[in-house]
């Protein structure tokens, strides 16, 4: 189906939706789903990735010059309803059953998963071969400059535990079916080798320095913690886990400024939902303030004023390049 299309069908659907009160609506063009306004009061049908799709709802109703938000799902509505409720403006969540919805219940966040001790060791190779070992719910990679190089696997036929070298399961795959011969550790350092080449600054524009993006201005800040005012930056856990390598998603870290830990947030490109995903970052840190960090370019004004109106002191803070 067509984009077009599939948009006047999410529209139509909104409007049975909400009901009699529609007749009164005026529509406006929402590119994650249907949209409209009753009186000061924004409806916002979310569609494809609802769990990504708050801050874009909230930005349409902050446009409009809303007072309040009601936004629809049909899932992910539990994680919506959990950072909903970190902002000060107005915000219902509800849950799509059929041609009805119900008010959605907040659903708490998940403790991070421990990496399997047989899992852990393997950190020491991971460094020897000139990679940064990262755990995120219970699962253990290496990094170049933010992007994955290795992960720690357990084979599903034969139980045993490896490292495979390459970016992504496709890459991973091939790596071991041309070079399952060479050591693990000399692999891996020629892995790192070729790519910390491409994602240094100043480097040629290469499909390798497109990936990640945010999880390359995070190791930026962790060599460079003064870029933000911090006197460390390290690596924190994001809270749920990301679901593949290529998508862009904002990822975490915990700083130190000042003597008081803060929570940090990367992200690249035109973000609308980091602000909602910084509230949950700070709700699984345990902390009341986090920082936004994005390259200068995406610090737009609607990511400032979607940052004030959070109940935590979240500020966005825009770096250039670093040199």
């Amino acid at each position: 189906m067509d984009q077009e299309r599939r948009s006047q069908l999410l529209a139509v659907k909104l409007a049975a939706l909400v009901g009699d009160d529609a007749a009164a609506a005026s529509r406006g063009d929402f590119g994650g789903g249907a949209a409209l306004m009753i009186g000061d009061r924004a409806w916002v049908l979310l569609d494809g990735q609802p769990e990504r799709g708050l801050g874009g709802a909230l930005a349409w109703a902050l446009r409009r010059e809303a007072t309040s938000l009601t936004v629809l799902a049909e899932a992910a509505t539990g994680l919506l309803a959990r950072r909903a409720a970190g902002f000060t403006f107005p915000i219902e969540v509800r849950h799509v059953q059929g041609h009805t919805h119900v008010a959605a219940v907040a659903e708490a966040l998940a403790s991070p998963s421990p990496v399997p001790s047989q899992h852990a060791h393997l950190a020491a190779t991971i460094a020897l071969g000139g990679a940064t070992p990262v755990e995120e719910h219970g699962v253990l990679v290496g990094e170049v400059a933010g992007l994955e190089v290795c992960r720690v696997v357990t084979d599903p036929h034969t139980g045993a535990v490896r490292l495979d070298v390459g970016i992504g399961a496709d890459d991973r795959e091939m790596f071991q079916m041309l070079h399952g011969d060479k050591p693990t550790v000399q692999a891996l350092a020629d892995v790192v080798e070729f790519v910390g080449a491409q994602r240094v600054p100043g480097a040629p524009r290469h499909p390798l320095n497109l990936l990640a993006q945010e999880r390359l201005m995070r190791a930026q800040l962790i060599a460079h913690p003064q870029l933000i005012d911090a006197q460390r930056v390290v690596v924190a856990a994001p809270p749920v886990p990301r679901r593949n390598l290529k998508d862009p998603v904002p990822c975490v870290a915990l700083a130190s400024i000042d003597g008081r830990d803060v929570a940090v947030v990367c992200s690249s490109g035109v973000d609308l939902d980091v602000v909602p995903y910084a509230v949950d970052a700070c709700i699984a840190l345990g902390l009341d303030e986090c920082r936004i960090v994005v390259p200068a370019r995406d610090a737009l004004p609607i990511q400032h004023r979607l940052a004030t109106c959070a109940r935590l002191a979240i500020t966005v803070v825009g770096l250039n390049a670093v040199a």
